[in-house]
């Protein structure tokens, strides 16, 4: 894993005593809305959002949020908080019914919205991100930021091609334990395959 730097964001804190990291989310995110490139999403994590530079800045200015790592459109992989820390990314959440996802999971941020592609190289960077945190951690789900808050987060959103993920993880080869966690299977068992193409709202009807 090629971590291109590493920003520290105040916006984390311990997990609580003995709690193990299960669970990895994937987010979408781009500042302003829809455009990429720009400064907006490290300074959100950095907490120096400058609210004169768009209007919808004045609107996010005073969220606290933070995510683990971020991939930008390019494949630069940035580290805000380490794995070991908990990052303030998945919000009011919900997992095989334990709350407060933010306790046992990583968060990891892709530079993209809900109506654009994700870039090839994201996907490849992101497949060698998950490999590394399976071997540090017993990661046992990967999953979109709206499986843990249906009905409140849409991304990584519609575009979000979890088959072409698979493939990139099969074609680095890919622990199988690591591969199976994107067909349902953790640790090699038989679970049912999940739908890898899941996805709850349509793009015109996003929640807020």
């Amino acid at each position: 894993m090629n971590i291109c730097c590493i920003e520290t964001s105040p916006n984390c804190d311990a997990r609580p005593a003995d709690e193990i990291v299960s669970l990895v989310v994937i987010h979408a995110i781009s500042l302003p809305p829809d455009r990429f490139g720009g400064p907006g999403v490290r300074q959100l994590f950095l907490n120096c959002l400058d609210p004169s530079e768009d209007p919808f800045y004045a609107q996010i200015q005073h969220l606290r949020v933070s995510a683990h790592f971020f991939i930008r459109r390019t494949g630069e992989l940035i580290q805000f908080v380490p794995p070991e820390a908990r990052a303030w990314h998945a919000g009011a959440s919900t997992w095989k019914g334990r709350e407060r996802c933010n306790d046992f999971s990583i968060g990891v941020e892709l530079e993209g919205c809900d109506t654009l592609p994700f870039e090839p190289v994201q996907y490849q960077v992101l497949a060698e991100l998950l490999v590394d945190l399976g071997e540090r951690f017993p990661i046992a789900d990967v999953v979109g930021h709206s499986d843990v808050a249906p009905g409140r987060k849409t991304d990584p959103g519609p575009f979000f091609d979890w088959c072409f993920l698979r493939d990139v993880l099969a074609g680095i080869d890919a622990p199988e334990r690591i591969a199976g966690l994107l067909r349902g299977v953790a640790g090699g068992g038989d679970a049912a395959p999940v739908d890898l193409m899941r996805w709850p709202f349509p793009v015109t009807a996003r929640p807020g």
